[in-house]
């Protein structure tokens, strides 16, 4: 412990020749004799890594939810989530006002099934309070063994209520071939849950299977899309948009934080287009949302989205660990900062929790099952407002504009 001090105490001092000020190595100073006291003072020893980590931990609590601090195996973690396998419930989770809350749940995971929803306080896991958690620590505690239990206390709407989950192998599919489908009239439908690695290419194939198939219009449905890696989200932006069209960039306090993102060429003929967003649709989705708005390339509809714009670098440190960094904030094409602002929608068609709930329950009741499943299961499903509305509206402007093929007319 005394070598870890006499350590801590030559770091500030060199800091002096990094330019640091006399408050600063005062500061510096005091922390080290807090360090001191407590080596020297406290009723048990302690380690000086695990004092170390808390001081770190306690410095990034001070800056935002999205920035942490990750050790080797928490590093490890959170990479599994960007290549789209890890185990757990199925949420994204972020901290507001002190509380662990709800980004979204993940489509085909526990979480959803069992009804989670953006927005949702998780105030207690297993019965010991969050308040004051950050995001690691809940991510440790919410996974586990594949077929353990864990019982989480939501707050939804000035309730609360205990949801018992098991936790299972999480494995996302960033663009369900499920999910996705050609729908009547030409209309194609194409579902994206995150964006993770594997997001472009799998996007771009659907997308060139539905122009072979005659696709005339489409709808994106970014409903409870978390959002995941930039580039991804950009790449997919690109196939809505023309040639030196900005998509997002970024901006932050060092230079090296500054982006621009443009598509590079034009890659399909421009068709009608309707993207579906709701609470659930942060970060990457606002990323696509925002740029189809402020280009006036398709019709933003459904509810605000969640307002997460802002940009985590990651850097490597010597011992494996990971800091995760906020460094920059997005800002679309026409230079709106999404950051805890969310993009309203063009269309508003808000849906009630009741709503949200049943369409997500039934959504897993009949992917996967066989045709004849999906008819029997079809029978007693509740209309997604939402969907039913984006057709309405690419139907009459396809019919107005001459897309659609005139109806026959007897001649009798």
């Amino acid at each position: 412990m005394k070598k870890f001090s006499a350590f801590l105490l030559a770091f500030f001092l060199g800091a002096m020749a990094w330019g640091a000020t006399k408050t600063d190595y005062e500061d510096m100073r005091l922390f080290n004799d807090v360090l001191s006291l407590i080596e020297s003072n406290y009723v048990e020893e302690k380690d000086s890594s695990e004092l170390l980590d808390g001081a770190i931990n306690g410095m990034i609590k001070k800056l935002d939810p999205f920035s942490q601090f990750m050790k080797p195996d928490a590093a490890k973690l959170m990479k599994s989530e960007t290549q789209g396998f890890f185990g757990g419930l199925g949420i994204k989770i972020t901290i507001r006002e002190n509380w662990l809350t709800v980004i979204t749940p993940m489509p085909g995971t526990p979480a959803f099934r069992q009804g989670i929803l953006p927005g949702d306080k998780i105030i207690k896991i297993d019965g010991e309070s969050t308040e004051g958690i950050d995001v690691m620590g809940a991510v440790t505690k919410l996974r586990g063994k594949p077929g353990t239990k864990v019982i989480i206390t939501i707050a939804r709407d000035k309730e609360t209520q205990d949801v018992t989950i098991t936790r299972e192998e999480i494995k996302i599919e960033s663009v369900p071939e499920g999910k996705s489908k050609m729908l009547n009239d030409g209309i194609g439908y194409i579902r994206v849950t995150e964006f993770n690695e594997k997001t472009p290419a799998d996007f771009a194939k659907i997308y060139a299977e539905f122009e072979k198939a005659g696709m005339k219009s489409l709808i994106l449905d970014l409903r409870n899309n978390p959002g995941g890696l930039l580039t991804s989200a950009v790449e997919v932006s690109k196939h809505f948009l023309e040639k030196d069209q900005l998509v997002v960039y970024t901006k932050g306090r060092r230079a090296n934080s500054d982006f621009k993102f443009f598509a590079e060429k034009t890659l399909h003929k421009k068709i009608p287009l309707v993207v579906l967003v709701n609470h659930g649709s942060a970060s990457g989705a606002e990323i696509v949302a925002g740029a189809v708005k402020d280009w006036n390339r398709g019709v933003l509809l459904g509810e605000k989205t969640f307002g997460k714009g802002s940009v985590q670098s990651l850097i490597n440190l010597s011992d494996g660990s990971e800091l995760r960094l906020t460094t920059a904030k997005y800002y679309t094409p026409s230079g709106i900062c999404i950051h805890e602002k969310g993009i309203e929608p063009d269309i508003a068609v808000v849906l009630s929790r009741e709503e949200s709930i049943q369409l997500m329950q039934q959504s897993e009741k009949i992917y996967g099952l066989p045709e004849k499943g999906k008819e029997e299961a079809a029978k007693e499903k509740i209309s997604d407002r939402q969907l039913d509305r984006a057709k309405e509206i690419l139907f009459a402007e396809m019919k107005f504009s001459g897309s659609l093929p005139p109806a026959e007319i007897s001649k009798n």
